[in-house]
């Protein structure tokens, strides 16, 4: 018994921390679904772009997949906050103007978006490439625009294709909301760091941020298996059944 009393005297102290921890968990929510819907909206533009006939355009959208995916999170993290509030701090000064401190949640909103657009880009593409091309030869034949082919054919049947790689991604970034931490976000895990200190039981409180974390993915995992069906209604083997 006495083991069960030391696991839930360690418990009770996470029960003394819990509208902290609760708050710091809902910034994340909240840093996760902001920095998807920057991926998202990043890599729509990118996949889309891959297929320009511009070569300006493809090579753009080749540059930004190829380095943002060769670069560790972490340096991308440091890079923009610390170096691009280095850049502007000088800039400021050499305007005379006050000196302006990014916000840790829009650096890292923005930081995590980036990184992961590169990846989205490559799963939209992949997905955009799986419909066939006799769906969008049929639409330009029938006198539709590019532009609505891509948003009322094209798109809405790639989505089952991109739900896989889209719930893949969404799942790492998840957890690359950790990384926010070291910019002095206050999320769930930096909370649970600095609460597991005070209290000298780390272990519990980064236990607590694992069952959080595991918690939201399980959650995740649900939502985009029920999407998965919803897109794929009426397809059987590949055909689409009106």
């Amino acid at each position: 018994m006495s083991f069960f009393n030391a696991v839930a005297e360690q418990f009770d102290l996470v029960l003394l921390y819990k509208n902290i921890l609760w708050d710091g968990f809902m910034l994340t929510i909240e840093l996760g679904l902001c920095s998807l819907m920057v991926a998202i909206v990043l890599g729509t533009f990118a996949a889309l772009g891959s297929f320009s006939e511009s070569r300006f355009v493809r090579g753009t959208v080749t540059a930004y997949t190829t380095i943002i995916r060769g670069i560790p999170d972490i340096v991308l993290i440091f890079l923009f906050y610390y170096g691009m509030q280095t850049l502007l701090n000088k800039t400021m000064e050499a305007m005379g103007l006050e000196i302006y401190h990014i916000n840790p949640f829009v650096a890292g909103v923005i930081t995590i978006g980036f990184m992961f657009g590169a990846f989205m880009a490559e799963s939209f593409r992949g997905a955009l490439l799986a419909v066939p091309k006799g769906q969008k030869e049929s639409a330009l034949a029938l006198g539709m625009s590019p532009a609505r082919v891509y948003f009322k054919i094209v798109i809405p049947q790639a989505m089952r294709f991109a739900l896989p790689g889209l719930n893949n991604n969404w799942l790492v970034l998840l957890k690359a909301t950790a990384l926010v931490s070291l910019i002095n976000l206050q999320d769930f895990l930096a909370i649970a760091v600095k609460s597991g200190q005070s209290t000298r039981a780390p272990f519990t409180f980064l236990i607590t941020v694992a069952i959080g974390y595991l918690l939201l993915t399980t959650v995740s995992i649900i939502v985009v298996k029920w999407l998965e069906k919803r897109f794929s209604k009426g397809v059987v083997r590949g055909a689409f059944y009106e």
